[in-house]
């Protein structure tokens, strides 16, 4: 099972890795706050200081048209936020 899934690359969410080393990835729903602890240590290879981790829901949604209801729904994911060490970084851009 993977861990991470990708990371979070958003203006707030760089800004966070900027000032307090924080950065954001989506994770397996099952995977637990230790387990992605572990991931990114060894990923990035990193030491990880704190993980908090927030659970989104799907969003249903309904649109009235011409031919009639259509109902769709998003999907429900885990994010995680992971401070990193004094001093170390994860750079996101160097595999491009």
């Amino acid at each position: 099972m993977s861990i991470i899934i990708k990371p979070i690359i958003t203006e707030k969410i760089t800004k966070d890795g900027e000032v307090f080393n924080r950065f954001g990835f989506i994770v397996a729903k099952k995977a637990n706050k230790i387990q992605i602890k572990k991931a990114v240590e060894a990923v990035y290879g990193v030491g990880v200081v704190s993980v908090n981790t927030m659970n989104y829901r799907a969003d249903r949604t309904v649109k009235y048209t011409k031919s009639g209801l259509i109902s769709g729904k998003t999907n429900a994911y885990k994010k995680a936020i992971v401070q990193v060490q004094e001093g170390e970084t994860i750079d996101f851009y160097t595999d491009i």
